[in-house]
């Protein structure tokens, strides 16, 4: 059974909405809502609507912000925990539609939605399972047709959804009872409207990465015991009510989700990715006086190496403020980033390079096929070489600091441990050595100059591979 096992991990692969998921990378949270204009992170759901009332909406000018920090889709906050819906819900009365904002005509959702298809991004949608002001919160099935009713409106008239984001946020509802949820209901419907959208956090296709301190694992594995699909359907392993203990927490009884001795354990597994989420500012709404706490850039490329460049992605949260825009210092910090970014991962060195491998299964899959820009191409040994290495040649001396790594995930996810060797006088030296690559793996170390590079891949199920090999200064 443990080999068996081992071989079925190695040939798990994404689902199409997975895969597509996986290569936007970089995504953005807005929280935005009642909670916005009475100072709170949870409402309680007896908040008139009469608070709402943004005086300077533009989610253009989000999208602008999103997109200057490299980001590739925005999620929205839709409705929170107070119940207070942010589109003109025929369900509730508690919604914009009973808001002074344009005189109860507004729609935040439709104006979000079409910023984001002008703007060139993907959008999605949070909607909170738990509803502190709806009555029938805790009743059971007429609670579950009501939150069906609600995803049934946002999936069907604001176009296409890339993801549908939940967390597992249960309380008890005005009749002192907790609601049990209907998640394959949700999820029946998510997949009959929205097929194309990945159900993140609370969901099969995406998991939370265990922490809202941007943090993920040093060996972050996308094949995952199938348990764990069911793992945050609870409301403390997703939500602690300020709580900044449980914002810092990485759980070491979780620190191995997917090596050998995990999945050989296991009665199956399943592609089942990491995501990460943090918040640009200590809250996740908007309070003026986290105008001067916002993250450092330091902070942010460190987050964004180690989860982007850990075989995770990033949702960003970057909260608009009463007037209904991205605050100054936010927007300032997500330019700073984009252009880090940028001006980090813009030169490949390895581009017109030429790769040498111990073993190619095929002229198809050659080691060459790793350094072109074709994201269906890669390199390949044979089924049953564990261990290989792959050498890459400049032509020439060259500085670099660092190397982005991809695998074919396409195949499967499959290199357990590897390391990288710089040339330097006819001897190779180590300069970085990890566990897993997975998507995307950025690969730190001091600047080295060389003109060869060696890959070794030291332990892999059934075989490694790899579709991406870039360098940088």
């Amino acid at each position: 059974m443990g080999k068996d096992i081992i071989i079925k991990a190695a040939n798990t692969v994404p689902s199409e909405r997975q895969y597509n998921w996986q290569q936007m990378e970089f995504y953005a949270f807005a929280h935005f809502g009642i909670n916005t204009f009475t100072n709170r992170e949870w409402g309680k759901g007896d908040e008139s609507p009469s608070l709402f009332n943004p005086t300077d909406f533009d989610a253009e000018q989000w999208v602008e912000a999103v997109k200057s920090a490299g980001m590739t889709g925005l999620i929205l906050t839709a409705k929170h925990h107070d119940g207070f819906c942010l589109w003109p819900s025929k369900y509730t009365e508690h919604s914009v539609k009973n808001s002074p904002w344009k005189n109860g005509k507004g729609d935040v959702v439709k104006e979000v939605a079409d910023a984001c298809k002008k703007g060139g991004i993907k959008f999605g949608i949070y909607l909170s399972p738990w509803d502190r002001h709806e009555p029938t919160y805790g009743s059971g099935e007429e609670y579950n047709t009501f939150y069906k009713n609600q995803l049934r409106e946002l999936m069907t008239n604001y176009g296409e959804l890339f993801c549908l984001w939940f967390d597992g946020a249960c309380g008890e509802g005005k009749n002192g009872k907790k609601q049990e949820y209907d998640w394959a209901g949700y999820y029946s419907l998510i997949r009959e409207l929205q097929p194309g959208a990945v159900i993140n956090i609370c969901g099969p296709d995406v998991r939370w990465c265990g922490n809202e301190a941007g943090k993920c694992r040093e060996s972050e594995w996308s094949v995952v015991p199938s348990s764990m699909v069911d793992n945050e359907k609870v409301a403390e392993k997703s939500q602690q009510e300020d709580d900044a203990s449980f914002a810092k927490k990485v759980d070491s009884t979780d620190e191995d989700l997917g090596s050998r001795k995990v999945i050989e354990q296991a009665s199956d597994c399943v592609w089942y990715p990491c995501e990460v989420d943090t918040s640009i500012r200590p809250g996740w709404f908007y309070h003026k006086n986290q105008d001067r706490k916002v993250k450092s850039l330091k902070k942010l490329i460190k987050i964004y190496e180690s989860s982007v460049g850990g075989n995770a992605s990033l949702l960003l949260n970057i909260p608009p403020d009463k007037k209904g825009r991205i605050a100054d210092a936010d927007v300032k910090r997500l330019k700073e980033l984009g252009n880090y970014i940028k001006n980090t991962y813009s030169e490949n060195l390895a581009k017109g390079a030429k790769a040498n491998a111990s073993e190619c299964e095929s002229d198809k899959v050659s080691a060459n096929m790793a350094l072109t820009d074709d994201k269906k191409e890669f390199w390949k040994p044979c089924d049953g070489t564990e261990t290989a290495e792959l050498t890459v040649d400049f032509g020439k001396t060259v500085k670099f600091s660092r190397m982005v790594l991809g695998e074919q995930i396409l195949v499967g996810q499959r290199v357990e441990k590897f390391s990288i060797y710089a040339e330097k006088k006819g001897k190779w030296k180590n300069v970085f050595s990890g566990t897993v690559i997975g998507y995307k793996k950025i690969c730190k170390f001091r600047k080295t100059k060389a003109s060869k590079i060696k890959i070794v891949f030291e332990r892999s199920r059934v075989c490694p591979t790899l579709s991406k090999l870039e360098v940088y200064r």
